[in-house]
């Protein structure tokens, strides 16, 4: 082994230390130092570990978080749709509680020797998430591009629905209809997309009503983005007396109209509720539910198209490329009532 990597070291140029840094895919390692001890490897006639060998496969890894939420499977088949329109084959890894991690799904896919990954409200929103993880990626040469969530930290192409026009374009709309108390059902705070939707959200009572930033935060209320997590999160705002809710996605929004039932209370009548994602089905809710259209087909095909000139070496200027949302009203919203009348 010594003596293998003395004879690459010597043919690529550089010290034994950086040929086992790239061998066993550790970061820290310039791009064209990475490929001067691949070339070195090649030539000596040595065998590449598998994770290093040529990509040429036509892989491209797809991570989500979960298919339980109809919007990933929507992102999905748009995703796999572009990829395999170039000619790529998708493979789709999903994390699931007591499965595998992202980390262990993207190793996974590297040793598979996919061609880039493109994750899908991955770890890169999560505010406390190590973002070292995506550099280690970069230093393995895997391209890789990330939808809804940013960090500074990564250099990578982002692709996201700009969640601050969101919870604006609900409070114009459920604010001219007379609402005054509107509450936000947000999920985490420590995640991007919930943190931008709070900024909206205070930029947008601001605007409409005049509310300081303290008494926009007073009507705001995490939770997780589940049906039972909007449900919970809707039944405290309820409870606070407001005649309208903007939710930070379907589900929770279905949760939300659940939470109001349980009241005795009656959605659009007594409460009005807004969504997020305009997921699959969602117009034919009980009642349809008003929402916030996160423009799938568009994301979707931008991250394929990153991803691809990732791939073939001429990649955009990495940094956020934000896609603007779609009001789309139906029967879940109307114009505020007094609760206390007949």
């Amino acid at each position: 082994m010594t003596a293998r990597l003395a004879d690459i070291a010597t043919h690529a140029g550089v010290s034994e230390a950086t040929v086992s840094r790239v061998l066993n895919g550790k970061p820290g390692v310039a791009v064209g130092t990475r490929e001067s001890v691949l070339a070195a490897l090649d030539v000596l006639g040595y065998e590449r570990p598998v994770r290093l060998r040529r990509r040429s496969e036509g892989l491209v890894g797809l991570i989500t978080p979960e298919l339980d939420n109809p919007i990933f499977p929507a992102f999905a088949q748009v995703i796999a749709q572009g990829l395999t329109r170039r000619g790529y084959t998708p493979v789709l890894a999903t994390q699931t509680p007591g499965g595998s991690t992202e980390d262990e799904l993207t190793d996974m896919l590297v040793d598979r020797g996919v061609s880039g990954i493109i994750y899908v409200s991955g770890l890169h929103a999560d505010t406390t998430a190590d973002m070292g993880r995506y550099e280690a990626l970069r230093g393995r040469g895997v391209p890789h591009v990330l939808v809804n969530g940013f960090s500074a930290q990564v250099k990578a192409p982002f692709v996201a629905t700009d969640d601050r026009a969101a919870v604006q374009l609900a409070l114009a709309h459920l604010t001219s209809l007379g609402h005054t108390r509107i509450g936000l059902v947000v999920g985490p705070p420590r995640f991007v997309p919930a943190l931008r939707k709070i900024e909206g959200f205070r930029l947008g009572l601001r605007e409409h009503l005049g509310r300081s930033d303290t008494q926009a935060d007073e009507l705001v209320q995490s939770s997780l983005y589940t049906l039972e997590g909007g449900q919970a999160a809707a039944t405290a705002l309820l409870d606070r007396g407001c005649t309208a809710l903007v939710c930070a996605s379907d589900m929770m929004a279905l949760g939300a109209v659940r939470a109001a039932r349980a009241l005795g209370l009656d959605v659009p009548r007594d409460v009005s509720v807004v969504g997020f994602d305009d997921s699959p089905l969602i117009a034919f809710t009980d009642p349809p539910l008003t929402t916030i259209r996160q423009p799938v087909q568009a994301i979707g095909q931008a991250a394929v198209r990153a991803l691809l000139e990732e791939i073939d070496g001429t990649p955009a200027p990495y940094g956020e490329f934000l896609f603007l949302p779609e009001l789309v009203v139906r029967g879940s919203t109307t114009a505020c009532r007094d609760r206390t009348r007949p």
